[in-house]
């Protein structure tokens, strides 16, 4: 069986959520770690974990992060990592993946499915040999208990339900 972990400095973990209908807002997690057991480079029923830190939520403007931080969307201060357990990686041909698992956000668990592109393998300047990956998804956030809504005087929604996940992650064997 061999161990993977996550290489962070080449690793990106990015949601988009559509505000007000007509643009899209683009946030990342810059602290996360993960790890995957597999028992060969086919990586059939891998076993894969992931947590990320929700503090270190970054949209590229302040007074937002603060307030995914606060009670109204992730509440930080109570539940401070957003978390997943992969209960199923199954190929789909031609370096396609489903993964399955228990997403758990705001101490709200629910089964996504990813899809997942794996995009070979390499070894860096060091000797570590790395492999890459592209996940995507969508998940509704009313589903974690992300419950906050608005609706402008004109009677447009402030930020959409529907969440797509995308991450771009380099993993590492470790063993």
């Amino acid at each position: 069986m061999a161990t993977y972990v996550i290489d962070a400095a080449h690793s990106e973990i990015q949601f988009k959520v559509k505000h007000l209908m007509i643009s899209t807002v683009t946030g990342n997690f810059t602290r996360f770690d993960a790890t995957m057991q597999a028992e060969d480079d086919a990586f059939l029923n891998a076993s894969i974990s992931f947590e990320a830190d929700v503090n270190s939520i970054q949209t590229g403007n302040e007074q937002r992060d603060g307030h995914l931080k606060s009670a109204d969307f992730f509440d930080a201060e109570n539940h401070p990592k957003i978390s997943f357990a992969s209960s199923s990686f199954v190929s789909k041909g031609d370096n396609h993946y489903s993964l399955e698992g228990t997403l758990t956000i705001r101490g709200n668990s629910k089964k996504v499915v990813l899809d997942v592109e794996y995009l070979g393998k390499m070894v860096d300047f060091y000797g570590n040999e790395k492999h890459g990956f592209e996940l995507n998804g969508k998940i509704n956030r009313k589903d974690f208990g992300l419950e906050w809504s608005a609706v402008t005087e004109a009677g447009g929604i402030v930020v959409s339900d529907e969440v797509r996940l995308h991450m771009n992650v380099q993993m590492q064997k470790v063993n």
